[in-house]
């Protein structure tokens, strides 16, 4: 089908690899975005009915493309609202999905941060010249706590020996923080868990 591979095209030109399979029914289905089979944070829902339309995007990138086989300008006043109509249904289930995948992989982050154990040193720190400030270790990497304004986990950052940085897979990540020392007046709010203790250490004030 035309629409099909034009809408794969689309996501290729976005960036992202389209599975083989487009499934033109209007739901979400979630694909792999970097090869490895656990991974499900690509995303897309498409319909092929009427005037063939959909969306794509990736819940690791904060990708979120809305695609038309047609242009707005090109439809008919009834053409245009069943559009918008079917864009906004389709909206509806994108954002129900999406917090589902959050609250699945925060839920998932919880697990592996009750079993990783208080962090005492790691290559990672040694480098930065830095201490442990509320992070844990696992299998070697490093967990960074990030939690949201009512004190629950919702992420963890997982940093590797040599520097590498990923976010726990699915996760929310905005508005979440990792807090280091007691709030006495002025908090410092910085990027980067090495930043954020370099001046902790340096100053004694809570950074978020």
């Amino acid at each position: 089908m035309q629409a099909i591979e034009q809408f794969k095209q689309a996501m290729q030109g976005a960036g992202l690899p389209p599975p083989e399979v487009i499934c033109p029914d209007g739901a979400i289905h979630r694909f792999s975005t970097n090869g490895k089979k656990g991974d499900t944070a690509g995303w897309y829902c498409f319909h092929a009915d009427g005037i063939p339309a959909g969306a794509f995007g990736d819940w690791r990138q904060g990708l979120d493309v809305k695609w038309s086989s047609k242009e707005d300008g090109c439809m008919t006043p009834e053409e245009r609202q069943a559009h918008q109509e079917r864009m906004q249904t389709m909206q509806a289930r994108r954002e129900a999905e999406r917090a589902k995948v959050q609250a699945e992989a925060a839920q998932s982050a919880r697990t592996l941060w009750d079993k990783a154990s208080p962090c005492a040193q790691h290559p990672y720190l040694a480098a930065k010249g830095v201490q442990c400030h509320g992070v844990r270790e696992f299998g070697g990497r490093l967990l960074i706590p990030m939690w949201d304004a009512d004190k629950n986990l919702q992420c963890l950052q997982s940093i590797e020996d040599d520097g590498g940085k990923r976010f726990h897979p699915g996760c929310r990540t905005d508005g979440l923080y990792c807090a280091m020392g007691k709030p006495e007046g002025r908090i410092v709010v910085c990027e980067g868990y090495a930043t954020g203790a370099s001046i902790h250490e340096a100053t004694g004030l809570a950074v978020a």
